[in-house]
């Protein structure tokens, strides 16, 4: 991925949860481009590593740990272990995300427990976690992937809706409450991205859907700015929906 200059983030550490999926690792190389030391998590071991290995080209350090973020527990090591290797996160990127389809009567309590667990209360520990840190240095980037779900209600798909709708309003809240601290949160939200999860959307074309590299340099971009200039909230729409 070409650099885009962005002297700001050289040399800061980055967290990226979900790190082996579409999203998350173009974010992982589009951080890595700019000089950020990178920690990953998703729960697949045998991608990250394949993702360590792939990100060595921008001379930066890269360490990972796989868990599953549907187990309170988990994230929590996750969060000692991040500390521990990096003593701090300057950058923190809330990728992580699972898309259940079906109607209201399909929607079990462990799917509940499950969707909000992962798209949600990972984001929401995280950031209450990595952010004491960034508050005590007087810098830091939150970024929660949300969706255009975040704006809108689908049919058959209300546990997701429902918890990008709950991701849109953490973020304006902790934005609101961190920025004195020059801690700055945002919410991106694509639309329908190529991806695993894109394929599993029903009734679209997927030859229309966003490239993940161009969302990934959305995100450099707007936490690239240290003036008084802030992107609260970036709705990644599509030219042509098909």
């Amino acid at each position: 991925m070409e650099k885009m200059n962005i002297d700001v983030l050289q040399g800061k550490r980055a967290f990226v949860s979900g790190a082996t999926g579409a999203i998350g690792s173009a974010i992982a190389h589009a951080l890595a481009a700019e000089g950020c030391d990178l920690f990953l998590t998703s729960t697949n071991e045998v991608e990250l590593k394949k993702l360590q290995g792939a990100l060595e080209q921008y001379n930066v350090r890269v360490d990972y740990q796989s868990g599953s973020l549907t187990d309170k527990a988990c994230v929590y090591d996750i969060v000692s272990s991040a500390k521990k290797d990096f003593g701090q996160v300057d950058v923190l990127i809330n990728s992580a995300g699972v898309f259940p389809n079906g109607g209201l009567f399909d929607m079990n309590d462990d799917l509940f427990d499950d969707t909000l667990g992962i798209n949600f209360r990972s984001a929401f520990l995280f950031s209450r976690e990595f952010a004491k840190d960034m508050v005590g240095n007087q810098w830091g980037r939150i970024v929660n992937i949300g969706s255009s779900s975040c704006y809108s209600g689908f049919a058959n798909t209300s546990m997701y809706c429902a918890s990008k709708h709950a991701l849109l309003g953490f973020t304006r809240a902790i934005h609101d409450e961190l920025k004195q601290h020059n801690v700055r949160a945002y919410c991106v939200s694509p639309s329908s991205t190529q991806s695993k999860m894109g394929m599993t959307t029903i009734g679209q074309d997927y030859s229309t859907f966003l490239d993940p590299d161009d969302v990934a340099k959305y995100v450099v971009f707007v936490i690239s700015f240290e003036s008084n200039i802030m992107s609260e909230e970036v709705f990644l729409k599509r030219m042509i929906v098909r």
